[in-house]
């Protein structure tokens, strides 16, 4: 990967549905040529995908809640996890270093879900208990981070 690429990634993190054109008058290139290492990109899975970003409040989901995650002594992290994507309403799992094996983001409708979804978290086999902050409000979140792509 060279400079070229991190500036095509770091334009396509700002807009995911950037033409080719586009990408190309960003970074010096024809189209052609940018399709071409897109396409190596994907291949190699340094891009892995396109998504749209909602409004979770205009999906009707309105609470929003980080949970950590801490495993009993005999906890299998790799089955925890497993059973944490099965859950919908888990955003985001991410393992952490601490108490906690991981922390989850969880998107509900109300709080009275929230209370049933960390019942359900709790029933995970291998999880002896959580711990919540239930999300205010939101001031920024996803933003493109080009330091991701710095050479190194």
């Amino acid at each position: 990967m060279d400079a070229v690429d991190r500036q095509i990634i770091a334009a396509l993190r700002v807009n995911g549905r950037a033409t080719y054109a586009d990408l190309g008058r960003q970074v010096g290139l024809s189209a052609s040529a940018v399709h071409e290492r897109v396409g190596k990109l994907e291949s190699t899975g340094v891009i892995t995908g396109y998504h749209a970003v909602v409004e979770p409040t205009a999906v009707g989901l309105g609470v929003t809640a980080l949970v950590g995650i801490v495993p009993t002594d005999t906890g299998d992290n790799e089955e925890i996890a497993e059973a944490l994507a099965e859950l919908p309403e888990v955003e985001s799992c991410y393992a952490v270093a601490g108490d906690e094996a991981f922390v989850v983001k969880v998107r509900v409708p109300t709080v009275d879900e929230l209370e049933r979804t960390l019942g359900r978290l709790r029933r995970i086999d291998g999880v002896a208990r959580t711990r919540t902050t239930v999300v205010l409000s939101t001031r920024f979140e996803g933003r493109p981070n080009n330091a991701e792509v710095a050479p190194g």
